[in-house]
């Protein structure tokens, strides 16, 4: 074989070795079956066609590629937001297995998380011994000060009661009669990641506000001037939320910040390893009662917490992930509003610094056409964004939207003359995009990982700003909110636009007219 120590050949070229290749047609010869090449690439040009894209947009029975995950994965982000906090999911242990590699894989740090470790006799007889000898063995090991309870898929199906297990689990010893163990059921069958969010976050706020169910006296609304806020699912929260806090700081403003994992999933390499770090704790959990206002970043992300927070006398300022200048002036605005502070001069500055990087930048994007995937209120301020650059966000597709989101967007079309023609697609997955790719074609991609085989299909250049980002590294440490956030977003977008330029023109004497050295 040609790997040997002498001679290390990087894995992208190890494969293209004769010897290597000699094995894979061997393979494909006699193991696998395949119908005739020339068969399998009419097949394929036919999925390219707007007789099969008609086909593909009338199925119903069917999901392929979602861009969305599971409810419990938006529960372990929720759990691992809060101040020395373990997250414990009730199911198997491959699924939770697959929640800490997910967080892990785009984070680039270790996601702790816990497992009942269910298995085919919890499946007839339920879970309650797992979750009984789960806690005991989580409190005595992790030595958390909050054990955040959620469920999968088989914990659901059987119908395990999370309130009476926990309760049962502290008769037995398992963990201390007055240790906070909040919960919320996030069956992964129904709903998505945002859901689990949203679940597990009011499971938070009702266990502190309400009684710790039913074991102390709810906790009483005494108004005071601090403002909540609370991000909502953000694969980029480890900037995001560095960006918010500076904000609320020049802004001189006490904000509680409802889930926090931006430290958990950006700790130092100093040779300690820190299981937690940062996050909300229980204290500010229960000050938030009390706040004048809570601002919420992701409306379509925290349906349920919302309206919980109103209830409970506090209003409500629901965003949908302001990006931009607008989005973002709103947010400003909405503090203003809210503390009476004028919006400070540093920040005045930077929109300034924005909007003139626009001015600078934008007619390389003016006219260019966007497909995009990704969450609710993320598509919703990336099209509005992308719309104030004079780009057209062509088709916005969100598998875990809605029609009420589907309105929105297409409110944000029609408030640009660049929205016309716009398409907005709710509950809609990647294979139904990909026959967009084909049939209206765009010139760019904006999406996860997983758009990498769009990309490579369609050859629509892709531009990785949705979570999970794996094959690219560090970019959640950057922010896309505020100004700041839409100046990197900018920056994105102008990269994908020249490299995209330099390869189309970088045949010397043929295509090289555009190969400039000044843009």
């Amino acid at each position: 074989m040609p790997q040997t120590a002498e001679k290390v050949i990087d894995h992208e070229l190890l494969f293209r070795e004769p010897e290597y290749q000699k094995l894979f047609a061997d393979k494909k010869a006699n193991f696998e079956f395949n119908h005739a090449d020339v068969r399998i690439e009419e097949i394929r040009n036919w999925t390219k066609t707007p007789e099969y894209k008609e086909k593909n947009f009338a199925r119903e029975a069917l999901t392929v590629n979602p861009a969305k995950a599971c409810q419990p994965l938006g529960a372990v982000f929720v759990a691992n937001g809060f101040n020395k906090t373990l997250s414990f999911v009730h199911g198997s242990q491959g699924c939770v297995a697959y929640y800490r590699s997910h967080f892990s894989r785009h984070f680039k740090e270790p996601t702790s998380c816990v497992s009942s470790s269910m298995t085919e006799d919890a499946a007839v007889f339920g879970g309650l011994n797992n979750m009984v000898d789960g806690l005991s063995n989580a409190y005595s090991l992790y030595k958390p000060d909050m054990i955040a309870v959620s469920t999968t898929c088989m914990a659901e199906v059987i119908g395990d009661d999370l309130n009476a297990f926990i309760k049962t689990a502290k008769e037995k010893g398992s963990v201390p009669a007055e240790f906070d163990v909040p919960f919320a059921h996030t069956p992964a069958f129904v709903g998505s990641h945002v859901t689990g969010y949203d679940n597990a976050l009011l499971g938070v706020l009702q266990h502190f506000w309400d009684g710790k169910a039913g074991t102390a006296p709810a906790l009483q609304r005494v108004p005071d001037d601090s403002i909540n806020f609370i991000g909502g699912f953000d694969g980029f929260v480890v900037g995001n939320m560095k960006e918010i806090k500076r904000i609320f700081s020049l802004f001189g403003v006490t904000v509680n910040v409802i889930c926090d994992p931006s430290e958990v999933w950006n700790t130092p390499t100093d040779g300690e390893f820190r299981m937690y770090q940062g996050g909300t704790t229980k204290e500010t959990v229960e000050a938030a009662l009390n706040a004048k206002a809570t601002i919420v970043f992701q409306e379509f992300c925290c349906e349920k917490t919302a309206k919980y927070i109103a209830e409970k006398g506090q209003e409500v300022v629901l965003l949908n992930a302001p990006v931009g200048v607008a989005g973002t002036d709103r947010f400003l605005m909405a503090i203003s509003r809210l503390t009476g502070k004028p919006v400070p001069a540093e920040l005045e500055k930077e929109r300034g610094q924005l909007v003139d990087a626009m001015a600078d930048s934008q007619s390389h994007l003016h006219g260019k056409r966007y497909a995009l995937y990704g969450d609710p209120d993320q598509m919703i301020g990336y099209a509005e964004f992308l719309l104030e650059l004079g780009a057209e966000p062509a088709h916005v597709l969100a598998t875990n939207g809605g029609e009420e989101w589907a309105k929105k967007v297409q409110a944000v079309f029609d408030a640009s003359s660049y929205g016309a023609g716009c398409k907005v697609y709710p509950k809609r997955d990647l294979w139904h995009l990909r026959s967009l790719l084909f049939t209206e074609p765009v010139d760019f991609l904006i999406g996860n990982t997983y758009g990498k085989y769009l990309e490579r299909d369609a050859g629509t250049p892709l531009i990785r700003a949705v979570f999970p980002i794996f094959d690219r590294h560090h970019y959640h440490r950057f922010p896309t909110w505020g100004y700041n956030g839409a100046l990197w977003l900018f920056t994105m977008l102008l990269d994908e636009f020249f490299e995209t330029l330099d390869a189309n023109t970088i045949v010397p004497g043929k295509t090289d007219y555009s190969y400039d050295i000044i843009r």
